[in-house]
């Protein structure tokens, strides 16, 4: 179980059963707050918007993975920097997600998105 007093720890566990495990509907009766204000445009508030959307998201990349790079956590916001891989041959998204937590529930979220490249300018990667 979480503590609901370290935002990290909610936010890893949300991430885990919404995406890892594929539960978005069990993930967001547990961590989603009552309020979920959303600000990627394609996604419209609430827990109950997350609960149609994500299932049918995950449904429809069946090779979906994540590999989480980093997450940095300062008060009541959590950024978890990670690649995400529709197919094993796919050369992935580098995304961040930045949510902030509230009593224990996940209130409010942002993400960034940027496809990785098949060339780049530099050895250091994006993910």
């Amino acid at each position: 179980m979480t503590d609901p007093s370290d935002p990290k720890s909610t936010v890893l566990a949300f991430f885990d059963l919404a995406f890892v495990q594929r539960d978005a509907v069990a993930a967001a009766d547990r961590y989603l707050g009552k309020t979920y204000t959303q600000h990627n445009p394609t996604i419209p508030d609430g827990p109950e918007a997350f609960k149609q959307f994500i299932p049918q998201w995950l449904a429809s990349v069946p090779e979906l993975s994540f590999e989480i790079k980093r997450v940095i956590s300062e008060g009541d916001l959590v950024a978890l920097h990670y690649h995400l891989k529709t197919s094993p041959d796919d050369l992935g998204t580098a995304i961040v997600d930045i949510f902030r937590v509230e009593d224990g529930q996940v209130v409010e979220h942002w993400d960034v998105l940027q496809p990785v490249p098949a060339e780049s300018a530099n050895d250091n990667g994006m993910v």
